[in-house]
């Protein structure tokens, strides 16, 4: 009798043990997730902050050109002066710079970039340390 309860004892022990390291998982777990998702949010914060510059950029460029258009139109009144260009070259250039801030905002923002790689890498490694504890629990009975 004494040793039945010997290995009731050992296995309440082996179960506290287990609630315990499963709690202070779960508890690093949970800080990484949160640190994890900060780091996120800050991608998510820039890459917004990307695409909002580059369409302020677009909208310039697109002023830009529809003045060209309007000093093009200006220009059949003044026959050597050629005002359009400079737009239109300023329209080129606010352009492409709006297509690199909006590329580079939109790939900071894609699913990839925000998944949480290594939250979902521990926790599969947690997991996987759960059953070695159960299994290995369940033999040493």
């Amino acid at each position: 009798m004494n040793g039945a309860f010997e290995r009731t004892r050992g296995f309440g022990v082996l179960l506290r043990d287990l609630a315990h390291g499963s709690a202070d998982l779960l508890r690093h777990e949970a800080r990484l997730a949160r640190l994890e998702f900060t780091e996120i949010a800050g991608d998510v914060g820039r890459g917004t902050a990307l695409v909002t510059l580059g369409g302020v950029l677009l909208l310039l460029g697109a002023l830009a050109f529809v003045s060209g258009l309007v000093l093009l139109a200006g220009d059949q009144w003044i026959p050597r002066d050629r005002y359009w260009l400079p737009a239109l070259v300023v329209m080129a250039i606010t352009g492409t710079i709006a297509v690199w801030f909006l590329r580079r905002g939109l790939s900071r923002l894609s699913p990839q970039q925000l998944t949480p790689d290594q939250t979902v890498e521990t926790l599969k490694e947690d997991k996987e340390w759960l059953k070695r504890q159960l299994t290995s629990g369940a033999t040493s009975s």
